[in-house]
């Protein structure tokens, strides 16, 4: 199937891209032909954040938004940002925080219901949305590298790799220009990444975990506009994270918690920290009497300005999270992912109305390199790195320090911090830690593993092959084993991995399992690996979660 331009992935970035291409064509009087694929069942069904939006991005895409009835319908009214303790507190005036920091004129909102909302703006404009489509090949130029397009539905395989009696090889969509919006560590991006070296020239991009859980509880403890974050506990000075808590819509309690990739102990694990984070009485006030009704995680990007790679390769761009635009002081990214995606759009149909095709879009990284998204991230650069050298307080102190100069004088700092090493290279050896004994659920505010996937409502062909490969089958009891303890079990928040034994008691002969039908989509097992053996791969389209309201 051949169009003007493919878009893999159907969040904030490749449907404002889409929609953006639809009304250049509709404004000038011409056609233009946008495919977009979506491996999730429906549009927003894998999309996961906290989220309050900045929404300058979308008054640009429509003005009329609130016309049309995006569902940004809780303003923040009230915010704050704490410090916690083991058993206390202490909230900081907002007046101490750079302008930045403050969610002034944002909202507050399920991110998935507004891609949802996208999505349907795309359709009207008569963008071809395929839903339950998993992009898994790029379609190369073998001579050039162009990118041509990709491979998306390739269904019926069994878990050997042979067809079965519902096989169905999957079709070519050929662009004249593809753009990769797969969101965070994006297996295509990935390919495309390492065929171009687009990351040469860039530092390493760094992560965090994002584990979130939707409540709703009772009216009486609903704070509609209230946007609360916090720092410092469970975690310790040298372990970067904190947490996000939002009252919205129908009652509704948006929590969650981000730890930083780049933590040292291979026995931390991030899912268990957030569990015990809920019974802080800070946290627990919100919750108590309500009702967990949803659960996921998602890695983010959070390498910043230094780790943004080249933008556009022969044949396509990257956009969105694909490259990673997140802002870590204002822990927010879906305004820049659908500004990135607006300026390959403008950069793509130009090029498609000058006659061209299957070249690199250098007009979309200049394009890039002046706009709002590019000064917000130089802004904020250092922040992320001075939080790993110094830790949270001295780090999170410089940082802020930072933000206010540039703030008041407009001014950038001449000095860029760099990011030394991958976060699977900051994992430290398990002979340096101690193994850590987390409490047991309470099932009132905290929860295990698998009962959170349950409401994760994910899902995924049982036959088919595993989409969580081994690069070497025996590196996970080898290696990662004796010199870590096996991290997967730990740092995956959906009980993917596991070490079982022979005998449990005596720790004999131990097994490497994967579970993969478990798996949200988070990728952090891509990410945190110490052995870097563990490849993300898409499993058959529309496997996976499907978050109602996240």
């Amino acid at each position: 199937m051949e169009y003007d331009v493919v878009i893999v992935g159907g969040g904030p970035a490749g449907l404002s891209a889409a929609i953006r291409l639809k009304q250049r064509a509709e404004a000038a009087g011409t056609e233009i032909n946008v495919a977009v694929l979506e491996k999730a069942a429906e549009v927003g069904g894998h999309i996961l954040s906290g989220a309050v939006i900045d929404p300058k991005a979308l008054n640009e895409l429509f003005p009329d938004w609130k016309e049309r009835g995006c569902p940004l319908e809780t303003p923040v009214t009230e915010d704050r940002f704490m410090v916690l303790g083991p058993a206390g507190q202490v909230s900081l005036p907002m007046a101490m925080l750079p302008p930045m920091m403050h969610n002034d004129g944002c909202y507050i909102a399920s991110l998935g219901n507004v891609a949802r909302w996208l999505g349907e703006q795309a359709e009207a404009l008569g963008v071809e949305v395929y839903p339950g489509m998993a992009a898994s090949h790029v379609v190369w130029e073998e001579e050039t590298g162009r990118v041509k397009g990709v491979v998306a539905g390739v269904f019926g395989i069994d878990k050997h790799g042979a067809p079965t009696g519902d096989f169905q090889p999957g079709i070519e969509l050929h662009g004249k220009y593809v753009f990769i919006a797969e969101g965070v560590r994006g297996s295509l991006a990935k390919t495309i990444m390492a065929r171009h070296g687009l990351a040469k020239d860039s530092q390493p991009q760094k992560f965090g975990i994002g584990l979130k859980e939707l409540w709703q509880v009772p009216p009486e403890k609903h704070r509609p506009g209230l946007a609360q974050h916090t720092t410092g506990w469970p975690l310790d000075e040298f372990t970067g994270g904190g947490s996000f808590l939002y009252h919205f819509g129908d009652n509704y309690v948006a929590l969650g918690y981000v730890v930083h990739l780049n933590y040292k102990d291979p026995f931390l694990s991030p899912f268990d920290e957030f569990q015990r984070f809920k019974h802080h009485p800070a946290i627990a006030d919100h919750l108590e009497g309500g009702t967990r009704i949803s659960y996921g995680a998602r890695a983010i990007t959070e390498g910043g300005f230094q780790s943004v790679p080249k933008l556009a390769f022969p044949g396509g761009a990257l956009i969105g999270c694909s490259a990673g635009f997140v802002n870590v002081p204002r822990i927010k990214g879906s305004h820049n992912a659908m500004k990135t995606g607006m300026l390959a759009a403008d950069a793509a149909y130009d090029a498609v109305m000058a006659g061209r095709s299957g070249d690199e879009l250098v007009e979309y990284q200049a394009a890039y390199e002046k706009s709002w998204v590019y000064k917000e991230l130089k802004g904020v650069r250092n922040a992320k790195p001075y939080l790993t050298k110094f830790g949270t307080t001295l780090g999170g102190a410089f940082g802020v320090a930072e933000m206010w100069f540039t703030s008041l004088t407009g001014i950038t700092v001449p000095w860029t911090m760099k990011h030394k090493k991958t976060d699977a290279a900051s994992t430290e050896k398990a002979s340096k830690h101690k193994p850590r004994v987390y409490p047991k659920p309470d099932g009132k505010l905290s929860f295990d593993k698998l009962s959170s996937v349950f409401i994760s409502n994910t899902n995924h062909a049982e036959e088919q092959p595993a989409h969580l490969k081994l690069l070497d089958p025996s590196v996970p009891i080898r290696v990662n084993l004796p010199d870590y303890g096996e991290p997967a079990r730990l740092y995956c928040p959906a009980g993917v991995y596991e070490v079982v034994y022979a005998d449990e008691v005596a720790k004999t002969d131990p097994k490497f399992v994967i579970n993969a039908q478990n798996c949200v989509h988070c990728k952090t097992c891509d990410i945190k690996d110490p052995s870097q053996n563990i490849v993300w791969t898409t499993p058959e389209g529309g496997g996976g979660p499907n978050y109602p309201n996240m």
